[in-house]
């Protein structure tokens, strides 16, 4: 079964197939197909860039009959919002034949509202993030008990987001008879856990190892001592247009972003994303970057998974990542489709371990590339770059305070019996020196009943 044609696809689905030009199924697309529409609990393990979402959308469409019934019998968990946004896109491109309603329920923009009229009205997939699927559960508006299959995609890196909890809440709202299908990049230790505690002997098809890269991409690193010199060098990398011709930019910080944003230069060429960006931001964003209005978009790492983006010609780690399969996701978004692509990867001297890291989870190392001559070292810091300065005068009391010799007898007050005594006074005593006058109305009448007697 080396194209779609072999396999056993209704004619609605290969019409819009042909419409999309695909003609050969990926590796992880064909092991999956047959699998899925059997009916089996399914865990697939694939690189990033190599069709997982059509991986598991054929088979269930092709199985999913017209039905007018409201509540969902599809439900599809990712763990960002333009994940969940291109899901979508993705079941309408496959759709335009057939007879599907499909809704992307997501956080952001006060759109909670609308969602629940479009959930009310009837949907047969609901694609959305946990956190946002569990509060329309909570409000009784999206009613889980119809639900045949269950797909996690992107699945490691939703755990890593701390989404356990909701996953586990979303779970007890299922029916017990479901069908699970997981999709990642990576295997953890998290992902096992959930597939032992919540699938029923799945097929595990693992098409390439966790942490390979695709081969399609080459990758390139510099030494840079920090922030303000990565600037320069990438000023300097970016001034040639055709190679640099579409550029995704990964830093590690959402003010690391907002601060290259602002000193880049190309600024009639940028875009910028990370969470503290509103949605429709984020949204415009994606879409200028996509339309070849930005040739370059700066993101955190928010975007690093499932984002489907076309002809990215170089992915760039302005800051190395944290987590060595991480860097993985993020170079995934090049070389996609079998196209080439170029990855780079900056490191300052506190970055090498994680450099390390990343080298140790492919099994390969980096090439590094000599530092340009002309581009300008900075020996500016950024405030989270700078160590605390040392204060003469508070270094010499310190020390003035550790010469103080004391006897054997002497015992250090605590914090609570070394504060000074205040006097305790009453509310009514309180009030009445702020205002100068009794407390209650009831006070000032039993004043004139004591001044009458007096008389």
């Amino acid at each position: 079964m080396n194209r779609f044609e072999d396999l056993k696809i209704k004619k609605p689905l290969k019409n819009a197939i042909a419409d999309l030009g695909f003609e050969n199924p990926t590796p992880i697309q064909q092991e999956s197909y047959s699998t899925i529409l059997g009916g089996f609990d399914y865990v697939g393990i694939a690189q990033t860039g190599t069709g997982k979402t059509i991986a598991y959308l054929l088979p269930i469409l092709q199985d999913l009959k017209f039905s007018d019934q409201l509540n969902p019998r599809v439900l599809i968990l990712a763990p960002t919002r333009e994940l969940v946004i291109q899901i979508v896109k993705e079941i309408e491109k496959l759709t335009p034949y057939i007879n599907v309603r499909a809704l992307g329920v997501y956080g952001g923009s006060n759109n909670i509202n609308p969602q629940k009229r479009a959930i009310a009205e009837g949907q047969d997939i609901i694609v959305g993030t946990p956190r946002r699927l569990y509060d329309l559960v909570l409000s009784n508006v999206l009613r889980l008990r119809s639900v045949k299959k269950l797909v996690i995609d992107e699945v490691d890196i939703m755990l890593d987001f701390g989404y356990k909890t909701q996953l586990k809440n979303i779970f007890e709202n299922l029916p017990t008879k479901r069908q699970n299908i997981l999709f990642s990049a990576t295997m953890t230790t998290y992902v096992d856990e959930l597939i032992d505690d919540f699938l029923v002997n799945p097929v595990k098809k693992t098409i390439s190892i966790s942490g390979t890269p695709l081969e399609t991409i080459t990758q390139e690193s510099y030494a840079v001592p920090n922030f303000y010199t990565k600037t320069n060098l990438l000023n300097h990398l970016l001034e040639d247009k055709e190679e640099f011709s579409k550029v995704l930019i990964f830093v590690a910080t959402k003010v690391n972003a907002d601060r290259l944003f602002e000193i880049l230069n190309f600024q009639s060429e940028l875009s910028v994303i990370h969470s503290r960006k509103e949605q429709n931001y984020r949204t415009k964003s994606i879409e200028k970057f996509e339309d070849g209005t930005s040739r370059i978009l700066i993101a955190t790492d928010v975007i690093s998974r499932g984002i489907d983006l076309d002809k990215v010609s170089t992915v760039i780690s302005f800051d190395t990542p944290f987590y060595p399969e991480n860097y993985i996701h993020r170079i995934g978004r090049t070389g996609r489709a079998e196209q080439q692509g170029k990855a780079i990867l900056f490191y300052s001297e506190k970055e090498i371990a994680l450099k390390d890291s990343i080298e140790s989870l492919m099994n390969y190392t980096i090439p590094l590339n000599e530092f340009p001559e002309g581009v300008v070292v900075s020996s500016q810091l950024t405030p989270e770059e700078k160590n605390k300065p040392v204060d003469p005068d508070e270094l010499y009391y310190e020390q003035s305070a550790s010469e103080v010799k004391v006897g054997v007898s002497f015992q250090e007050k605590s914090a609570k019996n070394s504060k000074e005594k205040v006097e305790k006074k009453s509310y009514n005593k309180t009030v009445k020196e702020r205002y100068k006058k009794p407390v209650r109305r009831g006070d000032k009448i039993q004043n004139m009943k004591k001044k009458r007697k007096k008389k």
